[in-house]
């Protein structure tokens, strides 16, 4: 759990995903649409996918994709939708520091 700690703190917004999930593909273009550049970790690329998977539903993402904002797990993919259409998903990424405006 220690490695995706890391991996997560170092950057305002971390999506945990794999590069043939669609709904990870959705999110990812709909975070990069608000300006917002995103540290994306495609599980499938990596060595010891088994430990993070683990790490991340231990963290309460137990699915991909996984979005950390501010250092916190948001959730998934319904999660991020509800966020946007909410209107609650911009002034989160302001107050993680990955918008400026």
């Amino acid at each position: 759990m220690e490695r995706v700690n890391t991996m997560v703190a170092q950057n305002p917004v971390v999506i945990f995903s794999e590069t043939s999930c669609c709904m990870s593909h959705t999110i990812k273009s709909l975070i990069r649409e608000f300006g917002v550049n995103p540290v994306v970790y495609e599980l499938d690329e990596i060595p010891k996918r088994r430990e993070i998977e683990q790490a991340l539903s231990r963290l309460g993402c137990p699915n991909v994709p996984a979005v950390f904002i501010g250092g916190e797990c948001v959730g998934g993919a319904n999660e991020i939708m509800t966020l946007h259409l909410n209107r609650t998903l911009r002034p989160m990424l302001t107050r993680a520091g990955a918008l400026w405006l």
